[in-house]
């Protein structure tokens, strides 16, 4: 996410989810009242979210924060959801035991099972989770899965991270350039992040699809605002129709000519509209 505000107050803190793994975060924004923790997806820390979050921060209060295994984040042990799910837990009681939750891309799966295990979520903003639509993607999901471990497990962090670029859609050959850029070695120290990624996104267990076995009628009760963008593959836009369908107080709302990646100054005021509906 490009663009940047920087005329808001961040505060560097930390908290411990339950397993004991301290998680960093910042406070942004002046504004009273529960501030909306923003969940990053794949390869997304807190330092690449703090644009998006400086431009919300002066709509309201922010908790800009590293998933496990990023940033300044520890890793804790073993790839359950219901770490990642802890962790959500610690930031909310961090806030006074309330919150709204935005999440991009696999970080809107994560988000999407928190609420869905009752997490006291007032709002919550599912952008682009990139579920799959059909077999054939099912089948490429749980094979990524499988090699994704299995480099995590060698060691091969920067291969996990070009094996998870190619999955977006880099071609071959974009991704071995990007492997020689400077910047390549600090996103290769985040592969090992991506199988939490896959764990949310549950490729596995589903092949990636919608948690239709998840998802009740009393389980999301919170006011919940499934984004989209327009201008994404197609998939992208009958998961977040589904999302909506199953989610009993959902609504859609499709972006026009946006992309996976939305402008921050674009974003924000989407996302402050809804807040304050």
């Amino acid at each position: 996410m490009g663009g940047f505000c920087g005329n808001e107050r961040s505060e560097r803190v930390h908290t411990v989810s339950a397993d004991g793994t301290v998680i960093a975060y910042e406070r942004l924004g002046e504004a009273a009242g529960p501030p909306l923790i923003v969940v990053g997806g794949a390869l997304c820390d807190r330092a690449r979210m703090r644009p998006f979050c400086e431009a919300l921060a002066t709509h309201t209060a922010v908790v800009n924060y590293d998933r496990r295994g990023r940033g300044d984040s520890g890793e804790g042990d073993g790839d359950d959801i219901a770490r990642e799910i802890e962790d959500l837990a610690a930031l909310v009681d961090e806030a006074g035991g309330r919150a709204s939750i935005y999440g991009h891309s696999s970080g809107a799966a994560l988000v999407l099972h928190a609420a869905l295990r009752a997490l006291p979520f007032d709002k919550v903003i599912l952008h682009d989770p990139p579920f799959s639509a059909d077999g054939e993607q099912q089948d490429a999901a749980r094979a990524y899965d499988r090699e994704l471990r299995h480099l995590v497990a060698a060691g091969r962090d920067g291969d996990a991270v070009a094996l998870f670029m190619r999955l977006a859609g880099a071609p071959a050959e974009a991704v071995e350039a990007m492997r020689s850029e400077p910047w390549f070695a600090a996103t290769a120290a985040l592969g090992p992040s991506l199988v939490h990624d896959s764990v949310a996104m549950g490729n596995a267990e589903r092949g990636g699809a919608v948690p239709r076995d998840l998802i009740t009628e009393t389980a999301l009760t919170a006011p919940t605002l499934v984004l989209v963008g327009e201008a994404n593959p197609p998939f992208f836009l009958e998961a977040a129709g589904r999302l909506a369908e199953l989610l009993p107080a959902a609504r859609l709302q499709v972006l026009a000519g946006q992309s996976h990646v939305i402008e921050p100054d674009t974003l924000a005021p989407v996302v402050a509209d809804f807040l304050a509906s």
